[in-house]
C-alpha cells in the first residue's frame, strides 16, 4: 500500500508586531535612561551648594583665626593674604590664665553631665519600661511634658535652690542636676530602647534568681550601649556648649568654663580681640570634633535602634 498523505510543512508564525502603547513605553524608558545622569548631576550638585554654604563660616572662622584685627571684617572670603599665628600664643594667655584651665572646667563639668544623664536617666527608663506601678503612665506624660519646659522658666527656682544651700559659684548647679534624671529626652530615648527588648531576657534572669538590679545591671545595661553612646554625645555636646547656665552659676574666674572665656575676650567698654576669640574657638571647637567623629557610628546606630521601637 502507498501512503497517499504528504507530509505537513511547518509555518513559522512572525513575530508579532510592538503595539503603540509598547513602543511608547519604550520610548518613555529610554528618555528616562538619558534624564537620570542630568538628574544626578543636579542632585550632586544642590548638595554640594548646601554643604559649602554649611561649611563656610566654619572656614571663615578658621581663616580668620590666622588674620590680625584690623583685617578680619574687611575681607569676608576665604583666601588667607595675611598669617598672623600670633592670635594663638596671644589668645592662650591673654585672660590672666591659660586657657588650658577653661578647657579642664568645662572637661570637668562635661564628664559630671555624662556620668550623671547615664546613671540617672538609665535607672529611670527602666522603671518606666519594666516595672508595673501606680500612676506609672500619668508620671511619664509628665516627664514628657517637661521636654517642652525651657530651661530659663526653672532657672530663677534653681538659683534661690542653689543660693540657700551655698552652693553657687562652683561645679554644683552644674552637675547634680543631671544626677536627678531632669533631661526627660535622654529617659524617653532609652525607654524606647527598652521597649524594643524581650522581656523574655527579664524573666529567664529572674528564674534564675535575678533581682532587679542584676536585671538592669548584668542583663539589660549591656545590651543598651546604642541608647547610651548617643546619651554621651548629645550630653557632650549640649554641655559644652552651654552658656547662659554657667554664665548665671559661675562669677569666679577661676572655674570660667570655655563659652565663659570666649565671652570674655569681648569687651564693650574696651578694645575687643576677635583674633585672639577666634584663635581660641577653634581650639574649644576640636574636642567636639573628635567626639563626634569617633561617636558617629554609636550615634546613628542609637537613633536607628530607638526611632522604629
Amino acid at each position: 500500500m502507498t501512503d497517499n498523505s504528504a507530509p505537513t510543512l511547518s509555518k513559522q508564525t512572525p513575530a508579532p508586531l510592538p503595539s503603540a502603547t509598547e513602543a511608547d513605553d519604550h520610548r518613555a524608558g529610554t528618555r528616562s535612561r538619558r534624564r537620570r545622569p542630568s538628574r544626578q548631576l543636579v542632585r550632586h550638585a544642590v548638595l554640594v551648594s548646601v554643604v559649602a554654604v554649611s561649611l563656610y563660616p566654619v572656614l571663615w572662622l578658621i581663616v580668620s583665626s590666622l588674620r590680625p584685627d584690623g583685617h578680619i571684617f574687611n575681607n569676608p572670603s576665604l583666601v588667607l593674604n595675611t598669617f598672623a599665628a600670633e592670635n594663638y600664643t596671644h589668645g592662650w594667655n591673654a585672660l590672666g590664665r591659660p586657657f588650658s584651665l577653661y578647657l579642664l572646667n568645662s572637661a570637668v563639668v562635661v564628664l559630671g553631665a555624662v556620668v550623671g544623664n547615664l546613671i540617672s536617666c538609665a535607672m529611670a527608663a527602666y522603671g518606666f519600661a519594666r516595672l508595673r506601678f501606680k500612676f506609672r503612665k500619668p508620671a511619664f506624660a509628665i516627664m514628657l511634658v517637661t521636654i517642652m519646659v525651657p530651661f530659663h522658666v526653672v532657672v530663677v527656682p534653681q538659683y534661690i535652690l542653689f543660693a540657700q544651700i551655698d552652693a553657687n559659684d562652683s561645679f554644683l548647679p552644674l552637675i547634680l542636676p543631671k544626677f536627678l534624671a531632669t533631661d526627660a529626652f535622654f529617659i524617653f530615648l532609652m525607654v524606647q530602647f527598652l521597649r524594643g527588648l524581650p522581656r523574655e531576657l527579664d524573666e529567664a534572669a529572674r528564674i534564675d534568681g535575678a533581682g532587679h538590679g542584676r536585671i538592669f545591671f548584668q542583663v539589660l545595661l549591656p545590651l543598651m550601649k546604642p541608647a547610651l553612646a548617643t546619651t554621651v554625645i548629645f550630653t557632650f555636646l549640649w554641655t559644652w556648649n552651654d552658656f547662659f547656665s554657667q554664665l548665671v552659676y559661675l562669677t569666679d574666674p577661676n572655674l570660667y568654663t570655655v563659652p565663659v572665656a570666649l565671652r570674655s575676650f569681648i569687651d564693650a567698654q574696651s578694645q575687643s580681640s576677635f583674633g585672639a576669640m577666634f584663635a581660641m574657638s577653634v581650639v574649644s571647637i576640636l574636642p567636639m570634633l573628635l567626639v563626634f567623629t569617633f561617636g558617629q557610628k554609636y550615634l546613628i546606630r542609637g537613633i536607628a535602634t530607638t526611632g522604629g521601637k
